[in-house]
C-alpha cells in the first residue's frame, strides 16, 4: 500500500489513519458505479432476498486487496464472501469484519446514505473502526481508549462525544429508514420521544455517537458486519472509558437479536433486546 509501512494493525492512531485510507478508496470505487445511470439496475437478490450490485462486490475486493497487503494472516468475515465455518473461526482472537456498502437499499434509491464499514475485532470486541460515507464524504473512525472521531471532505478529524441525557429528558430517536416494524413501535411507546429521526446504514450508530441522537433501537435481526464499525465508534465516544453496549462478536451464526444502544439500554444495563 502506497504510503504506508510494514507495520502490523494495532490499536493506535497510525492504524485508524490506515483504516480511513483503505475505506476511501473503497468508497471511491463504489461512488464510479453510483454516479453511473444503470447503478439500480445492476442490482439483483441474494438468497435471503436482499439486494446486493457490483458495487458491492468490487468494494469488497478492494477492501481485501489492501487488509491483505497490510496482514495477510487476519481473516476476514465479509458479508460479499463465502462464510467461515464456526469450527474453523471459533478460536479466531482476532479477524477483520467488512461490510464494503451497508445501506445498498440507500445506494439503488440513490439517497446517499449508505456507508463503507470497516472493524477490527480482538476478543469479542470492535478496537479499530471506520464507517464512511462516500457521497456525503464523511469518515468516522474510532479505536479503543483512543476516542471517536469525525472528519469531512478528508480534513483533520474532531473528537465526538455521546453524553446521555439528563433523567427524565424526553429522547432523540435515529431509526432506520428502511427496517421499521410493530415491535419498534411497541418499545417506542414504553419510552419519552421528543423527536423520531430515520437515516440508513451505519450513520445511525454515528449520530448517536456525536450526539445528534439519544437512542438507536433496532428490533429486528442484524448481521455483526453490519454494526461492529459503527458500535465501534460509539464505544468509544464517551468522554471517560467507553460507553457499554449490548452487542458481541464471532457468534456462531454470526446474527445480532433485537438491541437499543444509548441511552436506554444505558438504563438496562445495556442488554440486548429478546
Amino acid at each position: 500500500m502506497v504510503g504506508f509501512g510494514g507495520r502490523r494493525p494495532d490499536v493506535s492512531m497510525e492504524s485508524l489513519v490506515r483504516l480511513r485510507y483503505v475505506a476511501r478508496e473503497a468508497g471511491r470505487v463504489i461512488l464510479e458505479h453510483y454516479r453511473t445511470a444503470d447503478a439500480g439496475r445492476t442490482a439483483a437478490s441474494k438468497t435471503d432476498g436482499s439486494p446486493v450490485t457490483l458495487a458491492d462486490y468490487e468494494g469488497q475486493l478492494v477492501i481485501n486487496g489492501h487488509l491483505g497487503q497490510w496482514e495477510s494472516e487476519v481473516p476476514v468475515i465479509s458479508e460479499e464472501a463465502e462464510l467461515p465455518s464456526y469450527e474453523s473461526r471459533r478460536s479466531w482472537r482476532r479477524f477483520w469484519l467488512v461490510d464494503p456498502l451497508d445501506g445498498t437499499k440507500e445506494f439503488i434509491s440513490r439517497n446517499g446514505e449508505f456507508t463503507v464499514n470497516i472493524a477490527l475485532i480482538e476478543d469479542g470486541e470492535p478496537v479499530l473502526g471506520v464507517v464512511y460515507a462516500p457521497v456525503l464524504d464523511v469518515m468516522y473512525a474510532a479505536a479503543k481508549g483512543l476516542g471517536a472521531w469525525k472528519s469531512e471532505a478528508d480534513v483533520a478529524g474532531v473528537r465526538i462525544f455521546h453524553d446521555p441525557p439528563e433523567a427524565g429528558q424526553p429522547l432523540v430517536v435515529v431509526e432506520s429508514r428502511s427496517h421499521g416494524s410493530p415491535e419498534l413501535e411497541a418499545y417506542l411507546d414504553t419510552i419519552d420521544v421528543r423527536e423520531r429521526i430515520r437515516v440508513g446504514s451505519s450513520l445511525k450508530f454515528c449520530w448517536v455517537a456525536e450526539g445528534r441522537a439519544d437512542i438507536y433501537p433496532r428490533l429486528g435481526p442484524t448481521m455483526e458486519w453490519d454494526v461492529a464499525a459503527g458500535d465501534c465508534i460509539y464505544r468509544n465516544s464517551a468522554r471517560e472509558g467507553e460507553h457499554a453496549s449490548p452487542l458481541s462478536y464471532n457468534k456462531p451464526e454470526l446474527r445480532n437479536g433485537s438491541f437499543v444502544l444509548g441511552e436506554a439500554a444505558s438504563r438496562r444495563g445495556s442488554r440486548a433486546l429478546v
